[in-house]
């Protein structure tokens, strides 16, 4: 756990917190005991239950590395649940590592690489853990954390909630060292989270920050934002 404080009101902070509900609830009701499987920027996905499904705002993401992957690159992806970024970038990168803290998302990332026959490295990791000096370093980092600062009830919300940003600000913490030199990182993240806390953890790490995508929908009369930024 960190010291974090929400840079939100107390208003904001409920408001996110339904919204969280709210969407937490709905993708139970989708992935149902049997999982759903995404037709999604060329590849075919199945995704259990436990695992974050393929959203509306996905895309923000995904078409960023479809663009931002180069043939020489070495990617690490963080976080990967069904392994859809590790997968797209595997397209072009010369190498993809895959990482995540749920077992059942490690599982089925190795189920989808077979599925769409490609090869990636898939790995269950707690942010970096997984990583040894022998794997060196990447040429991009590409990580779609959990928006919320809540304590996960399950598998399920682990992908949504990072109690007090343990994750995020872990990840900040140590993802220089594991960039080559010249090394880019996408990153996805929303309004609906404390995007300023993540603006400040960019600032505290010194990255020079470019928004790349960007979507916004209204909701409960309020204007959310879905961002994803390109950092070196």
């Amino acid at each position: 756990m960190t010291d974090y404080r929400p840079r939100l009101t107390e208003a904001e902070q409920r408001r996110i917190r339904a919204w969280h509900d709210s969407a937490l609830a709905m993708m139970r009701v989708e992935a149902g005991a049997a999982g759903q499987t995404f037709d999604y920027l060329g590849l075919s996905l199945f995704v259990p239950p436990q695992v974050q499904p393929i959203t509306g705002m996905s895309h923000l993401l995904g078409e960023a590395v479809l663009a931002e992957v180069r043939p020489q690159d070495r990617v690490l992806d963080m976080g990967t649940g069904s392994g859809v970024n590790a997968l797209l970038a595997a397209g072009t990168a010369r190498e993809v590592v895959a990482l995540d803290v749920n077992p059942e998302a490690v599982t089925a990332a190795r189920a989808n690489a077979e599925r769409n026959g490609v090869r990636i490295d898939v790995r269950e990791s707690d942010v970096f853990s997984a990583l040894t000096d022998a794997d060196g370093r990447f040429d991009l980092v590409v990580f779609d954390p959990p928006f919320r600062w809540f304590e996960p009830r399950d598998l399920l919300e682990q992908a949504t909630a990072d109690p007090g940003y343990r994750a995020l600000t872990a990840f900040f913490a140590q993802v220089r060292r594991h960039l080559a030199p010249g090394g880019r990182v996408l990153l996805a993240f929303g309004s609906s989270g404390d995007l300023a806390y993540l603006r400040e953890l960019m600032d505290r790490h010194g990255f020079t920050v470019q928004e790349v995508a960007r979507a916004e929908l209204v909701r409960d009369g309020v204007t959310v934002e879905y961002l994803t930024f390109r950092l070196h």
